[in-house]
């Protein structure tokens, strides 16, 4: 049944489900805040007692206040200069978990035949970990610059770029799509942040997941409330 009030746990706009998923392809994942249940940056910055002034930069991003997320990561990492190594250790063994539902909605989307990818303004040094936990075939995401065991405040170039940002993200569905020889429309993309909305503007189906309500509006599908695996409820064998 198509709902439009953005107070159910599972709102559906612009299709009639079930979808099969024979349909699809490809599944994008955003990571921070969407397949785990922090914001890393924010974690790291608590490390250097900066949280909450890296925490407003990365909540109004994600609002989609601050348009430009690159300038919005160079000045949350620049405030993490001299933060330890330690500290990235800390958050991916006391503080990262998966949010209800990642690993059963990717266990499932695997079972089908269908390729994962995670896509994430965050960073290579917690990515590494999800991605082997949840099985993606595909990864990107930005790999923090690290001298004699500390943060520099910048960002390592990679042979992509330096920032995953919405475009990236974008770019990367679109070109996982190409190199598996699916079309975007047999791609689907979950997310929760205003830089995300690139790659799922470009996808078959859009999910947005305990979203920002800029997000929540331009999705297809919307789980406010609950676990991802909702999304199964969807999607027919």
């Amino acid at each position: 049944m198509t709902s439009t009030d953005n107070s159910a746990a599972l709102v559906i706009q612009g299709f009639t489900p079930p979808l099969r998923l024979a349909d699809f392809k490809l599944a994008a994942f955003d990571m921070d805040s969407t397949l785990i249940n922090i914001e890393c940056i924010d974690e790291i910055a608590a490390a250097a007692g900066k949280k909450d002034e890296v925490a407003a930069i990365t909540e109004a991003a994600m609002r989609g206040e601050i348009t430009d997320f690159k300038d919005s990561l160079r000045r949350r990492l620049a405030l993490l200069q001299g933060v330890p190594t330690s500290a990235l250790q800390e958050v991916l063994q006391t503080r990262l978990q998966f949010n209800p539902g990642a690993r059963e909605l990717c266990a499932a989307l695997k079972a089908a035949g269908i390729k994962l990818l995670l896509v994430s303004g965050g960073f290579t040094y917690f990515t590494r970990h999800v991605a082997a936990e949840l099985g993606m075939d595909f990864v990107r995401s930005n790999e923090l610059e690290i001298v004699n065991e500390r943060l520099t405040g910048g960002l390592m170039q990679q042979a992509w770029g330096d920032i995953c940002d919405g475009e990236e993200k974008r770019r990367m569905l679109l070109q996982c799509c190409e190199q598996i020889g699916c079309t975007p429309a047999q791609a689907m993309a979950v997310g929760d942040g205003a830089n995300d909305l690139p790659m799922m503007g470009a996808a078959g189906l859009s999910v947005a997941f305990h979203a920002k309500p800029k997000v929540r509006a331009q999705a297809m599908v919307a789980i406010n409330q609950g676990g991802l695996e909702q999304l199964l409820t969807l999607l027919s064998a």
